[in-house]
């Protein structure tokens, strides 16, 4: 298929890309996986040790919380694609950079582009920040919103749950609401029943491609 060619050519580029200085200390860059006809997109930070180790995201103590998050939802990770906003480990698991977004963003859009999956699920604040730039992941957490014709979820990241446990009843909460939340997204998009009212956690930014035509969805 055309679609996973693309996707395969993406993957050569990020496993030569030398745009940020990330590549310097890499064992394996880690572009992503799963169907190129995928439905549901999850987006996360950045590689962590055994990511960086294996080449493939979410595959440590937060990847098999993910599982596990999955489950809840309905979902099987070999039926949904899983990426993250940086495709290189963060020395120490530190947060991610803006030169080092800034370059890798240009290979997310366009995943994006080829995948084109009606939903995108975000994990953890720089991912939700891909597509909103002000929200406050404590806030907005598990809150839909529309963005050119896409449902974005934003979403806790899995490891957060590791760090701090009395998130893990929120994240399994949160998927356990998943498969509602997207069908009744979905609809609403759809029959574009629902205005875009702009406010604090959800601010136009019309400077940001991903920010315009923004529809906070009236399911919470």
């Amino acid at each position: 298929m055309e679609a996973t060619k693309q996707l395969n050519e993406i993957r050569q580029q990020v496993s030569e890309c030398k745009k940020c200085k990330l590549h310097l200390t890499r064992n394996r860059s880690v572009p992503g996986e799963g169907p190129a006809e995928s439905k549901v997109m999850f987006i996360g930070e950045g590689p962590g040790f055994h990511e960086n180790e294996q080449g493939k995201p979410f595959v440590g103590q937060a990847g098999k919380f993910l599982d596990e998050l999955l489950g809840y939802a309905g979902l099987h990770r070999e039926t949904v694609y899983i990426t993250n906003v940086v495709k290189c480990r963060p020395p120490g698991n530190r947060d991610p950079e803006l030169e080092e977004l800034a370059a890798c963003r240009p290979y997310l859009d366009t995943q994006m582009g080829i995948i084109d999956p009606p939903v995108i699920v975000t994990l953890g604040r720089f991912s939700m920040s891909h597509f909103i730039l002000d929200g406050k992941i404590s806030v907005i957490h598990g809150k839909p919103v529309a963005i050119k014709g896409k449902l974005i979820v934003p979403m806790y990241h899995p490891a957060a749950a590791l760090h701090q446990p009395a998130l893990k009843s929120v994240l399994i909460e949160d998927f356990k609401k998943l498969p509602g939340i997207i069908e009744r997204g979905l609809m609403e998009i759809k029959e574009k029943t629902v205005p875009y009212e702009a406010d604090s956690t959800m601010p136009e930014n019309k400077g940001d491609e991903h920010q315009q035509d923004a529809q906070q969805l009236s399911l919470f």
